[in-house]
């Protein structure tokens, strides 16, 4: 996931008067809807240094951060129109631009965040819309499954295991 998101930043160069690559990149790490983002004012929402350097490097022209050609907040439409052409250039299918908001949310989530967090990150009210955001990818997976391996290493079985149920051969 890591190529396809370079590859979507990549393609995201000269779009929307050069506005779209910091978009995407701020929604990355922030994990901000399209309408948090088209009206952002000032900087005080939680960002990592990431998405600090990238509103830093913007000119401040309006009071928007990422405004439209004539100062004001950037219309919805624009932003949907220049991110569907960077998916297409990136030949990524079915990926929109709220698809950023599941990216941020899966990120943490594989990074070992705790779930409240995240939900506390993305306004959720509940637990059952984070885990809607909250995908873990295949790659992933098999290294949680992995961690196995590394605790019974550490924890070998004593000569006298517990007494329990006992393991039936089912071979010939």
């Amino acid at each position: 996931m890591p190529d396809e998101i370079q590859i979507l930043l990549s393609n995201c160069d000269g779009l929307l008067r050069g506005l779209l690559k910091p978009l995407v990149t701020v929604a990355l790490h922030t994990g901000a809807r399209k309408g948090e983002l088209r009206g952002l004012k000032r900087w005080d929402i939680q960002m990592n240094e990431t998405a600090k350097a990238t509103l830093q490097g913007l000119e401040r022209k309006a009071e928007f951060v990422f405004p439209s050609p004539n100062g004001k907040s950037i219309d919805t439409s624009q932003i949907q129109i220049a991110s569907r052409e960077a998916i297409r250039r990136s030949g990524v299918e079915g990926f929109h631009f709220h698809d950023l908001r599941h990216t941020f949310a899966s990120n943490l989530v594989m990074e070992g965040a705790e779930l409240n967090d995240v939900r506390e990150l993305l306004g959720h009210k509940n637990m059952a819309m984070i885990l809607r955001y909250a995908h873990r990818s295949p790659k992933h997976k098999t290294k949680v499954v992995h961690v196995l391996d590394r605790v019974m290493a550490e924890k070998p079985m004593s000569q006298n295991p517990p007494q329990g149920p006992k393991v039936v051969n089912l071979e010939p």
